[in-house]
């Protein structure tokens, strides 16, 4: 099997405005931000109904990483000796190949071409690619699972 790489170009749809300056590992909890859309692509009409969501999804950068940081391996996530090993792809780490990030957030208010949400796990500035309803049918199916190593790691992830 050959595999053909290919170039996508995005731009951002929108910019996060966060009392959050630093990414920091935990305490996401609480944390409310802004989702401005650029204006000049967006208009109120294009967030129409979003109030009508409990919670999003939003896809964006980790835009103060650079890309030949990305890791490729695996690594203990955290650096915890007690930790095992694991793949980038199985581990939400922000030095991924294409520094892209993937959050849930609650839907306070839509106000114009902004979104107000809370516990989006964004700093301030960060550039957003997509923003898209959370509908309860795309969530898993069955049962879930995680290792024990996931849990521990999460305990403090959205405490306020």
């Amino acid at each position: 099997m050959q595999f053909t790489a290919h170039l996508f170009t995005l731009n951002a749809v929108a910019i996060v405005h966060s009392p959050r300056r630093e990414p920091t590992d935990d305490f996401w909890g609480g944390l409310r931000s802004r989702i401005v859309f650029d204006p000049e692509r967006f208009t109120p009409e294009s967030l129409a109904e979003l109030e009508t969501f409990s919670h999003i999804e939003v896809v964006f950068v980790f835009h103060l990483y650079r890309e030949e940081d990305a890791e490729t391996r695996s690594r203990r996530p955290r650096s915890r000796d007690d930790w095992p090993k694991a793949g980038i792809f199985a581990q939400r780490n922000k030095h991924r190949p294409n520094r892209l990030g993937v959050s849930r957030a609650r839907v306070l208010r839509v106000a114009g071409q902004s979104l107000e949400v809370e516990g989006l796990d964004a700093v301030n500035g960060t550039p957003v690619l997509d923003v898209k309803p959370w509908f309860v049918e795309f969530g898993p199916r069955g049962d879930v699972r995680q290792p024990a190593w996931v849990t521990e790691l999460m305990r403090d992830y959205y405490c306020k």
